[in-house]
């Protein structure tokens, strides 16, 4: 199916939470030319000839933004482009938790590559340069869209290496001109990851020049925070006060936590006129490298090869023993879902490992970390604070948008890369918590204004023509924790850029992605 297409007999959610009667879709030239009435005439497409896509009554969205993913090698994968558009997604931000891979020299694309190897993988061609040069990598070779947040932590290791200590002013100003280029070359904010290194050495006089430079051109910081459960506030708090001193936006990567405290935070701010948003995802799981999960920052982890020495120094036995003893409620809520030769230990939790290699935890967890060179990563169950309700909750606030925090490496992946976007339709819309109208907002519509990508997020004439056709009554997640990559049902027609790229639930082979810039306003 190429060319103009017709979308035949679809319904489209109202603002007042209804649906209309059956309307057509005209699509031209990889936008929505118009929008009838079912069976009314549309523009004059008779030169380039119709290629009809007939809904059915299924409902059209506008494809969904993912404003929270690792994909950005992954996705040249088609198992990965199945699992995203069987979701509808059309359209991905990646560059997160202050660490990709551009802007780098080879060293420094080197050094994230193997930092975030369990998260984030090894792009397949591109090995170091601009943010430009990244971007292009993805157009017209994957059949979505990816666009992408200058990465603190890449930055700061390409200015400092991996020092353990704050910026001095002449570094501060070399990652302003960093952040500067990378802006100009076209990310749509800048990412922060304040639990991952070398950002957690970071200061907020460093944070709030840099936060300056994304609020001069309107962009956002985007910030997986320094804590979250029962530090979330803490962490919010220090995101506000940067905020307060640079004016820029700020939007708060996969919020989980005490709904009640951090909603009445982010009430207060807004009132205030802070322009606040958050993504979620819909588990109670999340998912890292080991690293941060169970280490501490003093150690040299943005060296791998300084770290592994470390954790095998006898000087340093007491020191870590300390710290593993405060961390003996999370051992059991560990799954391993990477672990580069031992992938036996894939799937299974920590006191099962521990007891096949006959070990404490916290010395299975070190001879994991030692073996694999740090590029293990887990699933862990998040204590209480994250509830079913807590989740809920924060779902359903308007500065919510949805991320999935999609992983795709590793033999036992957590399932939200595969789920997310579907189970946010099937808890949300068919438990009445959110209309048809709303999960368009919650999943395409306010991450498309918050990035600022032009022309997608609505179905209007003029719209790119992102579409998602959605069954209602079959939409809904397959992944599970044991099964991680089963791909979603109830979504089997997709167009991005007015051309197919999902048929009948199974790819097309289509491959009309492209490297997207935040809108100039």
């Amino acid at each position: 199916m190429t060319g103009t297409v017709l979308v035949r007999g679809a319904r489209l959610p109202q603002p007042d939470g209804s649906l209309s009667g059956p309307v057509d879709l005209h699509v031209v030239r990889g936008r929505v030319a118009a929008i009838t009435r079912a069976g009314d005439a549309g523009p004059d497409t008779a030169a380039t000839g119709t290629a009809v896509l007939d809904a059915h009554g299924r409902l059209a969205l506008p494809g969904f933004v993912d404003a929270h993913t690792h994909a950005e090698a992954a996705v040249f994968r088609p198992d990965v482009q199945l699992a995203l558009l069987r979701q509808g997604i059309t359209t991905l931000v990646a560059g997160q938790d202050g660490v990709s891979f551009a802007p780098s020299d080879r060293a420094t694309y080197d050094w994230a590559s193997t930092y975030f190897a369990a998260i984030d993988g090894d792009h397949p061609v591109f090995a170091g340069g601009s943010v430009g040069d990244l971007l292009a990598t993805y157009h017209r070779t994957v059949p979505v869209n990816v666009a992408y947040l200058a990465p603190h932590g890449t930055l700061r290791y390409r200015v400092l290496g991996a020092a353990q200590r704050p910026a001095t002013d002449a570094e501060i100003a070399e990652l302003v001109a960093l952040l500067e280029q990378a802006l100009d070359d076209g990310a749509c904010g800048f990412s922060t990851g304040l639990e991952y290194v070398p950002a957690a050495y970071a200061d907020e006089r460093e944070l709030v020049a840099l936060a300056r430079v994304a609020a001069a051109r309107g962009l956002p910081h985007v910030s997986h925070m320094r804590g979250y459960e029962d530090r979330g506030v803490e962490g919010l708090a220090e995101l506000l006060r940067i905020a307060r001193a640079s004016g820029v936006a700020t939007h708060v990567s996969h919020l989980h936590g005490p709904a009640r405290e951090l909603l009445e935070q982010i009430e207060a701010a807004r009132a205030a006129d802070h322009d606040l948003t958050y993504d979620s995802y819909p588990y109670l799981r999340g998912c890292s490298i080991l690293s941060m999960v169970s280490l501490p920052t003093w150690l040299p982890l943005a060296d791998a090869a300084a770290t592994v020495a470390a954790l095998r120094d006898p000087a340093l036995a007491g020191r870590l023993a300390e710290h593993f003893a405060g961390l003996t409620d999370l051992w059991p809520r560990i799954t391993f879902a990477s672990v580069p030769g031992l992938e036996w230990a894939e799937g299974l939790t920590l006191p099962d490992v521990a007891a096949r290699l006959g070990r404490s935890a916290p010395d299975t967890v070190v001879e994991i970390l030692t073996t694999t060179a740090l590029r293990a990563s887990c699933v862990f169950a998040q204590p209480p604070t994250n509830s079913p309700e807590s989740v809920r909750t924060l779902a359903g606030h308007d500065a919510h948008l949805a991320g999935s925090d999609s992983i795709y490496w590793g033999g036992q992946p957590h399932p939200r890369g595969w789920g997310a976007f579907a189970r946010f339709l099937d808890e949300h819309v068919r438990r009445g918590s959110w209309t048809w109208w709303d999960a368009a907002q919650h999943l395409s519509a306010r991450a498309a204004r918050r990035f600022r990508l032009a022309g997608r997020g609505e179905l209007a004439p003029g719209a790119v023509a992102d579409l998602v056709l959605v069954d209602p009554g079959t939409v809904r997640d397959e992944a599970t924790y044991e099964r991680p990559r089963t791909p979603a049902v109830g979504i089997e027609d997709v167009l991005v850029g007015g051309v197919p790229v999902l048929a009948g639930g199974e790819l097309t082979g289509a491959t009309p992605g492209r490297g997207l810039r935040p809108a100039v306003v």
